[in-house]
């Protein structure tokens, strides 16, 4: 009788959650020496590149001053985000999983991406009004999560531009600490420079060193996908990741593959949200599954993926970096790696610089055992240089 008398002389008292305003900022930040391919697509070393990189960040306001926030994700959902924040006002900033379904339903005709963004921010959030990390509120009691180098693309610039460059630089991050290695190769798909970079990386740096192969779909023919595989199953490679055109989303033609491959398939970066991902598990068609909270419907979305794998007892492998997939990595007990994305011997590193506590995602913030620190400040652990962000926003949308 107390507590109810308590809520209704101060309603207000039960409204603090209530979220009151969203603001999605798009802006532009440098990374050194980081430019475009030929084809516009592929992130490799440009020497003195022009064009700058671009990211969303989102900040989520309730009625009692408590602001989740999140760096992260890609430009090209804003949309989606856009049109799931305006229905966010008004609503309690705990459900988040109120939020996951409805989410989901409402963009039922498109990949879903643009709720990853928000429910992270949410997740942020949670964590400052509880005091405590995103880390403790999933339950997780890890600290420190082993990490792998992953390179840009190749190139032809005088970076990443043969098989010798790869194998060097594969050596220089096995110097620096890192326990795994993952090549992106280059976008025109040639078998033999492939083929190359995979053996003379592994005859460099030992059997010790854990090699990964990801193509980023780069591949023409199914023929040529084989080849390339057999490659890496002659060099013992760790896993072979979405390897060709078909987008790295065809069930059948990676059951084939598995069928003459004895290297693991890492597959589903592709595809969106739980349902799709079990089926590809299910199915055959990847011996790993990958997930990534930005494109996987946040955190509340990732940890459901994770715990599918776990059910079918397979890996689930964390895909590119950031503050909030250290804390999925350190959340799953059936998951080997952090992904260091993007690294280059002659360019910076991929994320933005927006950090103003000391979080890095650069190659030298490696700890000399091969690991990186999982953030334990409240929320996500980190502080954004928001002075930096509003000043380079390209767009700003606030919803009230």
């Amino acid at each position: 009788m107390i507590l109810i008398r308590s809520i209704l002389e101060n309603p207000v008292g039960i409204a603090l959650s209530v979220i009151k305003k969203i603001e999605l900022i798009d802006f532009l930040y440098p990374v050194e020496n980081v430019g475009m391919g030929e084809n516009g697509f592929d992130i490799l070393y440009a020497p003195d590149a022009p064009v700058p990189l671009s990211m969303p960040a989102t900040r989520i306001e309730t009625v009692d001053g408590v602001v989740g926030e999140y760096v992260g994700g890609m430009s090209l959902a804003l949309g989606q985000a856009a049109y799931l924040a305006r229905h966010l006002i008004g609503k309690d900033a705990f459900h988040r999983l109120e939020f996951y379904e409805e989410a989901k339903r409402a963009l039922r005709k498109f990949d879903k991406m643009g709720a990853g963004m928000l429910d992270i921010a949410l997740w942020d959030w949670a964590g400052k009004k509880l005091e405590t990390s995103v880390a403790n509120l999933i339950g997780s009691n890890r600290t420190r999560i082993p990490v792998y180098a992953s390179t840009y693309h190749g190139d032809r610039n005088g970076g990443l531009s043969s098989p010798e460059d790869f194998a060097d630089f594969a050596k220089h991050c096995q110097d620096l600490g890192f326990k795994g290695f993952k090549m992106h190769g280059w976008g025109e798909g040639i078998v033999e420079e492939e083929i190359a970079s995979i053996r003379l990386i592994r005859e460099r740096v030992g059997p010790s060193m854990d090699l990964m192969l990801d193509p980023a779909c780069h591949l023409r023919t199914w023929a040529d996908t084989v080849a390339v595989g057999r490659a890496c199953d002659e060099a013992n490679f760790m896993w072979y990741e979405d390897p060709s055109r078909d987008g790295g989303i065809s069930q059948s033609a990676h059951r084939l593959w598995r069928d003459r491959i004895a290297t693991p398939l890492l597959v589903g970066e592709h595809i969106r949200g739980l349902e799709a991902k079990a089926d590809m598990a299910v199915s055959g068609g990847s011996d790993f599954v990958r997930v990534n909270p930005d494109y996987d419907m946040g955190i509340t979305g990732a940890l459901k993926v994770g715990f599918m794998a776990e059910a079918l007892g397979l890996d689930v492998e964390v895909h590119s970096c950031g503050p909030a997939h250290r804390h999925c990595v350190a959340a799953f007990r059936n998951t080997n790696y952090y992904e260091l994305a993007l690294v280059g011997p002659k360019c910076g590193a991929s994320p933005p610089k927006v950090y103003t506590n000391g979080y890095s995602d650069d190659i030298d913030a490696l700890d000399a055992d091969g690991q990186f620190p999982v953030p334990t400040g409240v929320g996500l652990g980190v502080e954004y240089d928001w002075d930096f962000i509003r000043k380079n926003a390209r767009s700003t949308v606030v919803f009230e």
